[in-house]
């Protein structure tokens, strides 16, 4: 089975989920192609589980490799 391809995300809105989002924060993203048709995305927020939230809630976090690289490896 395939591993699922993780990106990463910057939260730019936590209302209403302050516990479980912070703002400004690096999150990583697990593909979820239905979720994304709806307008979702699968967060592994600071519970450390995956849930749904808002697309519109993150931008995507482009960074240079070796800081994606670190950034995965400490999540």
């Amino acid at each position: 089975m395939a591993k699922a391809a993780k990106r990463l995300f910057i939260c730019l809105n936590n209302a209403g989920y302050e516990v479980s989002l912070e703002r400004l924060k690096i999150y990583v993203a697990l593909t979820d192609a239905r979720a994304e048709r709806t307008g979702y995305l699968r967060i592994i927020d600071e519970s450390g589980e995956d849930y749904l939230y808002r697309s519109q809630r993150f931008v995507v976090a482009e960074l240079p490799v070796s800081t994606r690289r670190a950034v995965l490896q400490a999540a």
